[in-house]
């Protein structure tokens, strides 16, 4: 089982050394592919120019455009809400990185009351992710909104 407190504590010390989205981004995929079990990709998508674009991640490469709207990223972005999809052959519009996913979980982080990315997780098991995860999820992303720096 996850210590999400734990995990919390690990995320702010990161965020600490350097608040910078990019060091802080890359540190924080690597640490959630590294301790939550069952997945198979982690990793943020920043909106840029309009669109979703890959940022950092831990995983198989993965599709570097996304418009709002579109697949689970897309769609959680635009209602603006964490999309938690047990199984994503069953999404509306879902858009297939890695054939290997069956589950999916999408929170959105904000600036200025904006969404302005995604967290994005997912998991070759159907049904990974509990509503235990999401809160966890929501929490790590709420210390990130709190402490990211983007200039």
């Amino acid at each position: 089982m996850v210590d999400y407190e734990l995990l919390s504590r690990q995320v702010q010390e990161l965020a600490s050394e350097d608040p910078w989205f990019l060091p802080l981004m890359a540190n924080v995929s690597a640490l959630l592919y590294e301790t939550l079990p069952d997945l198979n990709w982690a990793g943020f998508y920043l909106l840029h120019k309009g669109q979703l674009v890959l940022g950092p991640f831990q995983g198989k490469p993965a599709c570097i455009h996304i418009a709002p709207g579109k697949g689970v990223c897309g769609t959680a972005l635009t209602e603006d809400r964490t999309l938690r999809v047990d199984d994503v052959h069953l999404f509306p519009g879902h858009i297939a990185c890695d054939s290997a996913s069956n589950a999916e979980i999408v929170v959105p982080l904000h600036r200025d009351g904006q969404a302005v990315a995604v967290l994005d997780l997912d998991s070759p098991t159907l049904h990974r992710f509990t509503a235990r995860d999401q809160e966890g999820l929501e929490k790590t992303v709420l210390i990130l909104e709190q402490m990211i720096h983007y200039e």
